[in-house]
């Protein structure tokens, strides 16, 4: 179902830079900058589950957010999309576009649904030095958790 093979914890995460929803490129490397990067992989901006997952992040951005932990979303949404969906429901975090070349960086991440286009439901803390700390990968149609992925960023930074 998907493309490549979910990176192992314990693994150097795959690099990549990808443009956020305002088209400034995004590298890893660069969320990362001393701190733990969280990655949450969703399929489509505007639909009912990725809203809901997005909009809890969105209440919680403080424990999400900060000098110890950068969270980002990532799509294969075109820029222009991800920037309106972010307007109307008032994201404070980057979205990522993995538009073109398409879902190369959700490939990589094992997360990209070659049969649909689009990216599964695929979470990975990232830590400071660029190794999968905590990872989860959820089938199309199952909502994460927001809770779980608390648990995650808590465990990394405490």
């Amino acid at each position: 179902m998907t493309g490549g093979a979910v990176p192992a914890v314990g693994a150097e995460a795959p690099e990549f830079t990808l443009p956020d929803q305002y088209g400034q490129p995004t590298a890893l490397a660069d969320l990362r900058d001393g701190r733990a990067a969280l990655l949450v992989f969703y399929p489509f901006a505007f639909s009912r589950i990725c809203t809901s997952e997005l909009t809890a992040v969105q209440r919680e951005l403080d424990r999400f957010q900060g000098d110890r932990v950068r969270t980002v979303g990532v799509s294969c949404d075109a820029v222009y999309s991800l920037k309106a969906w972010a307007q109307e429901q008032g994201y404070d975090f980057p979205l990522l576009s993995d538009f073109w070349p398409h879902g190369e960086v959700g490939r990589a991440y094992g997360v990209l649904d070659e049969a649909t286009g689009m990216a599964v439901r695929g979470t990975f803390l990232i830590d400071a030095h660029g190794t999968v700390r905590w990872s989860l990968v959820n089938p199309p149609g199952e909502e994460r958790d927001i809770a779980v992925l608390l648990e995650a960023v808590d465990a990394l930074t405490t």
